[in-house]
């Protein structure tokens, strides 16, 4: 029986930020897509969400789902079979860009949602292709239809995610490591610190993407998705 995959989007994004990786690999397991509700850290997500999912399954995460991808690996070892992640920090927020952040929340409840939404995910935090616009408008899309409460939820989940570093080093499961090239919020060195504290830490470079790669370049990450959901080594690994 093939296990089932718990997708979870990153900051302020829904299913649709995964909607071509969907559509393939939904064809053939089963794709649960899990949401962080009315919690407001990324222990409460995974401590809300654990009881309810199989008993084993692959999980991947983006940014902020990521963090919350490798909180239920910490939660449930034993239920995890492999774990992907994209543009997915380990180490918490800095405090000066925490303290920054703090009148978004004020703007974003005063009807400036997508001024905060852009501060949050630049366009220069993306890949300079000419679908780039496309692709920015469904992040807002996304934003808007969470909404300004999701917003300072999920805000704060970003700015009290805890260091996860002792729980990577712990992880001896087969793990992709997914960033884009460009990637100036989670930037290329991260990735490769992170894969390369994991004992089975892979990494895969997406050339021509950013912070958002799955949809930037989908075919790229949904054939290295494919590849590691089948079992199969990705292209490289990080002793």
């Amino acid at each position: 029986m093939i296990e089932p995959l718990v997708l979870i989007p990153g900051f302020m994004a829904d299913a649709r930020s995964f909607m071509p990786q969907l559509a393939h690999l939904g064809a053939s397991r089963p794709v649960i897509v899990l949401t962080p509700g009315l919690a407001d850290t990324v222990e409460k997500v995974a401590a809300e969400a654990a009881p309810h999912l199989p008993a084993r399954f692959a999980v991947l995460g983006h940014g902020l789902g990521g963090n919350i991808a490798i909180e239920l690996l910490r939660r449930r070892p034993e239920a995890v079979s492999r774990i992907a992640l994209i543009a997915t920090d380990p180490l918490p927020e800095p405090p000066q860009l925490a303290a920054a952040q703090e009148a978004l929340l004020v703007a974003a409840k005063t009807g400036h949602m997508a001024d905060c939404i852009a501060q949050m995910l630049p366009a220069t935090a993306l890949h300079a292709a000419p679908w780039r616009g496309e692709i920015l408008a469904l992040v807002q899309d996304m934003a808007a239809t969470l909404g300004p409460d999701q917003f300072q939820r999920q805000l704060r989940a970003m700015q009290r995610r805890p260091d996860q570093q002792k729980t990577l080093r712990k992880a001896n499961v087969p793990t992709l490591i997914l960033a884009g090239v460009a990637d100036t919020i989670v930037p290329r060195r991260r990735a490769e610190f992170m894969a390369g504290m994991m004992p089975q830490g892979c990494l895969e470079v997406i050339a021509d993407a950013g912070h958002l790669p799955q949809l930037e370049q989908p075919e790229a990450v949904t054939r290295a998705l494919d590849t590691f959901l089948s079992g199969r080594l990705p292209t490289l690994m990080l002793a």
